[in-house]
């Protein structure tokens, strides 16, 4: 399998290789060059077997022979031996016949856990075989970057450095972050939101000679490996509720579109997925996009499903990438317009996305009123982004059709002061975070500056 940049302009790579590089050096996203595809058969075959196995046959047709089978298969199972539920990614059904597909079981609380905690063994197999070191830089809304360090802590090959936006996560997502004692990992409170974080990151790769000097590499939602870890959940769950011989739809709560860009995955795999749909919060890009056609930056409100608060969203150039012939000098036009705070989408163009995606918003108040109504009618407690995701699903809901999933992204822990407001109740933290308030914290404070932050990852990583 060879993978390919999504602005056409870079040679094409490996798996490894493009697991190992992030971004292209085009400025573009990897994708394969061409979608696997599994026969009903074979996705039938997946019932009842352990999410690991599933996750093996999902994933080989991208991998190749980057990994030996029986190696593959041990990285797999290591990834996900620390999650606390045996089914790793298990469905709970909250209506009729509404489901929610808990990702939140992993050592953050997070479904980032989901690909970082595989990433987090690939990378280890490989720079081990390949004698290698690397320096990863990431940048976060809140559960990207405590999922990576928590992927990649003591590990003697890899340096890491997450940027976060300062005063803009909440207070369990920052101590994730800034409580690790291990040398190897490195928090950045960023002056700016999240965008200018993941805008930071896109100028240190398009730094070629910054880039080369520190081994730079990148495990933010822009790597290809991310996406396809994620993959493996829509799989296990519809299989659950009766694919292939059944249609199940999807609602995902999403900010830089690389969850339900994974949903999109499945489908051309063939996957029969009915509908995609895009939840957003009040910072709606993705949702007017969807409706006008026009992708209009107009600045990032923060909310109280903060992961969600992006206007840049990395991953809409994969689907975009594909809307459009997989024609990269298209694409990459449209990123350049990007550059100004916009662009719009051919009439074609547009009518084909909303073929592959549905799309729905969800304010402040609808929010807190979606985890009370949760809580109600079958004593799930929720987390914003999810509940941003349950109301939307019931906005698009078709009654007497296919089984509804709502992704649920995160522990109702994370986010406790908005679940407080919604029903009165505190979740508490599992046992092995319940002491994260009473670590001490390590953190630097950064300025907007690719240069100062550059200057700063090379005098604190190790040589």
């Amino acid at each position: 399998m060879k993978y390919i940049s999504t602005r056409g302009q870079a040679p094409a790579l490996g798996f490894e290789d493009a697991m190992l590089s992030g971004l292209a050096r085009d400025g573009g996203l990897y994708v394969p060059a061409q979608w696997p595809h599994l026969g009903a058969d074979e996705i039938a075959a997946f019932a009842g077997l352990r999410y690991e196995e599933v996750a093996f046959r999902v994933m080989k047709p991208f991998i190749g022979d980057t990994y030996e089978d029986d190696e593959f298969r041990d990285i797999i199972a290591r990834a996900y031996q620390g999650f606390r539920h045996e089914a790793r990614c298990p469905i709970v059904q909250i209506g009729e016949n509404d489901f929610l597909l808990e990702l939140h079981h992993g050592p953050t609380l997070a479904f980032k856990d989901v690909a970082m905690q595989l990433i987090g063994q690939m990378f280890e197999a490989s720079l081990k075989r390949r004698g290698e070191r690397v320096t990863i830089v990431g940048a976060t809304s809140g559960d990207t970057g405590s999922a990576a360090i928590e992927a990649f802590r003591g590990l003697d090959a890899v340096d890491v450095f997450i940027m976060f936006p300062n005063g803009r996560v909440s207070e369990v997502q920052r101590r994730q972050m800034t409580t690790p004692a291990d040398a190897n990992v490195h928090a950045l409170s960023v002056d700016g939101d999240f965008d200018d974080c993941q805008a930071l990151l896109k100028d240190m790769f398009n730094d070629f000679a910054f880039r080369d000097e520190v081994h730079l590499a990148g495990v933010n939602s822009i790597n290809w490996a991310r996406v396809l870890a994620q993959v493996v959940y829509y799989f296990t769950s519809a299989v659950a509720l009766g694919a292939p011989y059944r249609k199940v739809s999807f609602t995902v709560p999403t900010g830089n579109f690389g969850d339900i860009f994974a949903g999109f995955v499945a489908r051309r795999m063939g996957l029969p997925i009915d509908r995609l749909i895009i939840a957003t919060n009040q910072n709606n890009i993705l949702h007017r996009t969807l409706q006008t056609g026009a992708y209009t930056k107009q600045g990032v409100i923060p909310s109280i499903s903060p992961s969600m608060d992006i206007q840049v969203s990395s991953n809409f150039e994969r689907a975009l990438f594909d809307i459009y012939d997989r024609e990269g000098p298209a694409v990459a036009a449209l990123m350049d317009d990007l550059k100004s705070g916009a662009f719009t989408l051919s009439q074609g163009a547009q009518e084909r996305l909303r073929l592959e995606f549905d799309s729905g918003d969800c304010s402040e108040d609808e929010t807190l009123a979606a985890i009370a109504t949760v809580h109600r009618m079958s004593g799930q407690i929720v987390c914003p982004h999810t509940a941003v995701g349950v109301k939307v699903a019931a906005d698009k809901r078709i009654s007497g059709q296919t089984p509804m999933i709502t992704l649920a992204t995160a522990h109702a822990a994370k986010f406790p002061d908005a679940v407080e407001q919604a029903i009165g109740l505190r979740p508490p933290l599992p046992p092995h975070m319940a002491d994260i308030f009473a670590r001490p914290e390590r953190f630097s404070s950064v300025p907007r500056d690719l240069a100062k932050i550059e200057a700063l990852i090379r005098a604190e990583r190790r040589t």
